[in-house]
């Protein structure tokens, strides 16, 4: 007998529906073609001990399984379901009409069990556009999946469930979330601005990087704050929107990392990685490539604490990312984009001994020393940050104060209203919503100097020794603190708070 189940492969963050054909006939063969992986391959192992345990029939006769279409590449245990299912249906232990309403994913467990899967949210969705009624999965991922609306899904705790549910002999009612709770958590991060003693100067810094979705690099001795103020990042950026929850919540659950019980990702993410990471592990990849730590980072921060200390190969291979905001990897077979748009922070020592321009320790490093350090950092990387800020240790009578500062709601307030006339003004621009992605035919548009700021911008760059990568990132950070002014015109002081901010550009420092 011939029985058709359908399920999902995963390809990159998006679902491809796969067709498992099952055909039961005289003899004493296994066979499971379709290009499996040997974890697919190992399936009749656990789904022979599952139905024994259960007390269902495995069938002694040849069992040839095909899984279309045989071009793609099946991985993971997660066939071992709807496999176990089209066995039994063409033996005739399971009722075979309902198969075809339902993508049915689970690993088994030699008891019966069902265990959670990777990338059910993709496979929700794929199901929802292929026409199929709704999804049968384990328990443990019934709520991500219930995330995706006009789409019945069911979540089991065993095969035993899944049979008596096909049977009709348990009737169950789908698991539904009202999208008002989705985002019921939104501002739980932990962490907030009002816990900083000082440092008014970097708040604002790191307020203007949020309001233009810009990247900054926080750069000053041991001790005085850099990691404690970007990990309060994320408490100042505009809340998530249901469709960049939904693209971030994709790269989690393909990742393994969303957690149980969990159904979306609604607060933006911070990943730190450590600085001895791989290539592969900062922008994606393997032999079953997997995002990296920039996707992990999509519509949220990706942090790197000691910036010269990670290796120039892996600062190097984020260069192309950070400009068109994917990151694509290629394989003899295939070729996966996962998304990367996300926002840089990074923090560096100004020199090895840590003190260069310490206002009270003297550095210790000898001539052209620092120059070097800074050196570790490539010029075109460099050249995508648009903030360089000098970070100072707080005094002491600063830090004993019992006076909080502003808090995080309230600087986010006025990044939202910053953020609303940039989407005003880029609606028609594809790709494009922040000052930070302006492209030079935008800046000409929309970042115009009179005469005093053409004056005041050249004189900077003059006498300051600045290079000339500077000036765009200049006029960029300027139009989103006119934003913030709620100012339609570049002012001469918007341009000379952006003008601070290019440290690094100078040809002085260090020397």
């Amino acid at each position: 007998m011939l029985v058709k189940t359908f399920g999902g492969a995963l390809f990159g963050i998006e679902s491809i529906p796969i067709t498992i054909e099952v055909n039961i006939d005289k003899g004493i063969q296994f066979f499971l073609v379709g290009l499996p992986d040997n974890a697919v391959k190992e399936s009749q192992q656990r789904i022979e001990a599952a139905l024994s345990n259960t007390g269902f029939r495995y069938p002694k006769q040849k069992i040839v399984i095909n899984m279309a279409p045989a071009d793609i590449r099946k991985e993971g245990s997660a066939y071992d379901l709807p496999i176990a299912i089209g066995i039994l249906a063409a033996s005739g232990q399971v009722n075979p009409d309902q198969l075809d309403k339902y993508i049915i994913m689970g690993e088994l467990s030699l008891d019966g069990g069902l265990k959670p899967i990777k990338g059910v949210l993709p496979i929700a969705i794929k199901a929802r556009q292929e026409g199929f009624k709704g999804v049968i999965i384990p328990k443990e991922n019934a709520y991500e999946a219930a995330v995706v609306n006009q789409l019945e899904v069911f979540g089991f705790e065993n095969i035993t469930e899944v049979i008596a549910f096909l049977n009709g002999d348990l009737q169950q009612e789908p698991i539904h979330i009202a999208e008002s709770d989705l985002f019921e958590t939104e501002n739980q991060y932990g962490f907030d601005f009002s816990e900083v003693k000082g440092q008014e100067n970097i708040k604002r810094a790191l307020e203007i990087a949020a309001a233009g979705s810009h990247n900054v690099i926080l750069i000053g001795p041991p001790g005085s704050g850099k990691t404690m103020l970007a990990k309060r990042l994320p408490s100042i950026l505009p809340p998530l929107g249901l469709e960049e929850a939904l693209e971030t919540t994709k790269i989690h659950s393909v990742s393994g990392i969303l957690g149980h019980h969990r159904s979306l990702v609604n607060t933006r993410p911070f990943r730190s990685p450590h600085h001895t990471i791989s290539d592969a592990g900062l922008v994606g990849g393997g032999t079953i490539p997997q995002p990296g730590e920039i996707s992990l980072a999509h519509n949220g921060v990706l942090f790197l604490d000691e910036l010269p200390e990670f290796k120039r190969t892996v600062l190097e291979v984020m260069r192309q990312p950070m400009e068109d905001r994917i990151v694509t990897i290629s394989r003899a077979r295939m070729s996966i984009d996962f998304p990367a748009n996300f926002m840089l922070v990074a923090a560096m020592n100004p020199c090895p001994c840590g003190y260069y321009n310490h206002p009270q320790q003297d550095c210790l490093c000898p001539p052209g020393m620092v120059q070097k350090y800074l050196n570790k950092i490539s010029g075109p990387l460099m050249d995508r940050i648009d903030l360089h800020v000098e970070v100072v240790p707080v005094p002491i009578k600063e830090l004993s104060e019992r006076a909080s500062g502003e808090q995080s709601h309230s600087i986010r307030e006025r990044v939202i209203r910053a953020r609303k006339i940039q989407e005003k003004r880029f609606a028609g621009s594809e790709g494009i919503y922040a000052n930070a992605q302006m492209n030079s035919k935008q800046l000409q548009e929309y970042c115009v100097l009179d005469d005093s700021g053409q004056t005041l911008l050249k004189n900077a760059m003059e006498r300051l020794s600045l290079s000339a990568r500077a000036y765009t990132r200049i006029l960029k950070v300027s139009r989103t603190i006119a934003d913030l002014d709620e100012s339609e015109a570049i002012l001469k002081e918007h341009l000379s708070e952006a003008i601070q901010y290019r440290s690094l550009d100078r040809e002085t420092w260090g020397n």
